[in-house]
């Protein structure tokens, strides 16, 4: 293990419900209570971070007030992820506003913040220490040319402007400035292989980041919870790079339970997650995430068929081979690097496709690469649904119902906008897929099991119903509802499956998708008040700024797992519009 000089500048790690994220479509910053970016990768999600603190690396980017006697908080403007942090002194009130400038170049990260005194006479200590290769490159040739600060770290540069009176200290860039109330102080930080020609101005990446929010991020006010919907869309759209492709997380290695091995690199774009989030987007209207989703997926699907794999990069290469690095990890973690899903063969993710091309059938937007891309998925699934495959919790090879029953659902609801020579093709297929399903997974009780051989509850079983593959008022999708709900829920909060015969939440924590789930179906099943019950309760388990994880502890109340997490916020975002409509029914 390789020992790390960490210059004092640097702050021990929070829990993370006191983190928010900056997003760009390109990669993501998290911040920290004080004003510490303890992650960052560049240029893009997928490489080496240039601030990895979050995961026990070296290096820093922190804005802090020097009083010690400070408490935090802090919001996200409306319809964005712009973050304003937030501190009360002693002796005065201080925020930061902080942006990666939107929409993202490929190439370049640009980090914008900006100091106000909001009342009092404000002291805050700049702190810069770049350190890419996951914190192995320290800052070289830094040198200062016309009040900016120029210099690079393994095979990044950078540039600094808004700290020319700094002074290099072990290795650190460090500058205390001083803010009379109601004066703003701007820092803009460039880091990228190459850099333009001119320093980026910031009052001009300020209005450009501003306009693009706007006009990526619609109002939805018609929505439940509107604010919370809005959020979960610029998530969303942060988290989805030009390519078309929407990473599953920001972030690597942060452990869904202490000490228990259950930490992985996330940082890469799962054909399942980018399905779940095209659909949310779909069912709000034609936005352009679905065209996005709709994009990438399609892509991938046509160039690999039956041979999909679970997850890409967001440039649609390979995911790299799982590896630990030498650093000390966030507590109760292992700080790693890629992931080992690519020789798995995950069967459901053929069905959520088809539902993500057929949401944006409903909405006119499928043109005739997208029908191959139908034909192929179609083709794949004819090919595969009899052999085993991993299913949706990445597990051993059998046959689970759950990735035979959402091909079903995906046919059927493709079905719809198909000719109708096809699509009775499709429908029978489904019947048959169905037939096979309830021929060796339906319990002696009449609800569905997981697999032939194994006959405990799953909340993904909830989703046939919820997608159309089989009816929602079928008794085996009532006797599920029923058996999740009374065998998989604790508190309000809902689990994937029982790991064991003891406490839910000894295994593992709650599951957040699943807890949508579950109110997705209790809507369906036409009891209102439950949905709105399940929605509130996992609305209710998230940090501070807003943003989610996979999962969360029910006993501690404490957010589990990498951050923020995509397919929770997409859920959150159908739910909180399926929410409005009349209880009952299908979508």
């Amino acid at each position: 293990m390789a020992t790390w000089n960490v210059p004092d500048v640097q702050l021990p790690p929070h829990v993370l419900r006191e983190y928010a994220l900056l997003a760009d479509g390109e990669r993501g910053a998290v911040i920290g209570p004080h004003g510490d970016v303890v992650w960052m990768c560049a240029p893009q999600w997928h490489d080496d971070a240039v601030f990895s603190a979050l995961i026990g690396g070296p290096g820093v980017y922190s804005v802090t007030p020097t009083d010690p006697n400070m408490v935090w908080g802090g919001s996200y403007e409306p319809r964005s992820l712009i973050w304003h942090s937030r501190w009360v002194t002693t002796d005065a009130i201080i925020e930061c506003r902080e942006a990666l400038a939107h929409p993202g170049d490929p190439g370049c990260a640009v980090l914008l913040r900006q100091v106000r005194a909001v009342s009092g006479h404000a002291r805050v200590r700049l702190a810069l220490d770049v350190r890419a290769g996951f914190g192995k490159e320290p800052m070289c040739d830094v040198r200062l040319d016309h009040d900016v600060w120029e210099g690079h770290s393994g095979d990044q540069r950078f540039r600094w402007s808004g700290a020319s009176l700094a002074a290099v200290r072990d290795g650190s860039l460090i500058q205390e400035i001083e803010l009379e109330p109601g004066q703003r102080h701007d820092l803009v930080l460039e880091i990228g292989a190459d850099l333009a020609d001119h320093p980026v101005r910031a009052q001009a990446a300020w209005v450009a980041t501003e306009h693009a929010w706007a006009k990526d991020v619609s109002e939805m006010s018609t929505s439940l919870a509107p604010r919370d919907a809005e959020l979960s869309y610029a998530v969303l759209r942060g988290m989805t790079s030009s390519s078309g492709a929407m990473v599953a997380a920001a972030t690597t290695g942060l452990p869904e339970r202490a000490d228990a091995g259950r930490n992985y690199d996330y940082r890469y774009a799962w054909i399942r997650d980018q399905c779940y989030a095209g659909q949310a987007v779909g069912s709000v209207g034609p936005l352009p995430l679905l065209d996005s989703a709709v994009q990438f997926v399609s892509e991938r699907v046509l160039a690999d068929g039956d041979k999909l794999r679970p997850a890409y990069r967001i440039d649609g290469l390979n995911l790299p081979e799982e590896h630990d690095l030498d650093l000390p990890g966030y507590p109760g973690g292992v700080a790693k690097t890629g992931n080992w899903v690519n020789d798995q063969y995950q069967l459901d993710a053929c069905g959520e496709a088809l539902l993500l091309l057929a949401s944006a059938a409903r909405h006119d937007h499928l043109d005739v690469q997208h029908w191959d891309a139908v034909q192929a998925l179609v083709t794949a699934i004819e090919h595969t649904w009899t052999e085993p495959d991993n299913g949706i919790w990445e597990l051993d090879p059998k046959h689970w119902a759950h990735s035979r029953l959402m091909c079903a659902s995906g046919l059927r609801r493709i079905a719809r906008y198909a000719p109708r020579q096809e699509a009775a093709g499709w429908v029978g297929l489904a019947d048959t897929i169905v037939a096979s399903a309830a021929s060796d997974c339906v319990t002696a009780g009449g609800r569905w099991k997981r697999a032939p051989d194994d006959d405990r509850v799953d909340a993904a079983l909830l989703l046939p119903a919820i997608r159309g593959g089989v009816p929602p008022d079928d008794p085996r999708s009532v006797a599920t509802y029923n058996a999740v709900q009374a065998d998989l829920s604790q508190d309000g909060y809902v689990y994937r499956f029982r790991q064991d015969a003891g406490p839910l939440q000894e295994a593992e924590g709650s599951f957040l998708l699943c807890g949508q789930l579950m109110a997705l179906a209790a809507q369906q099943q036409g009891d209102a008040l439950a949905a709105v019950r399940w929605f509130e309760r996992s609305r209710s388990a998230c940090g501070s700024p807003g943003l989610f994880t996979e999962e969360f502890d029910v006993e501690q109340r404490q957010l589990r797992g990498n951050f923020p997490q995509a397919f929770v916020h997409a859920l959150t975002l159908e739910t909180a519009h399926a929410l409005t409509r009349p209880a009952g029914g299908t979508s």
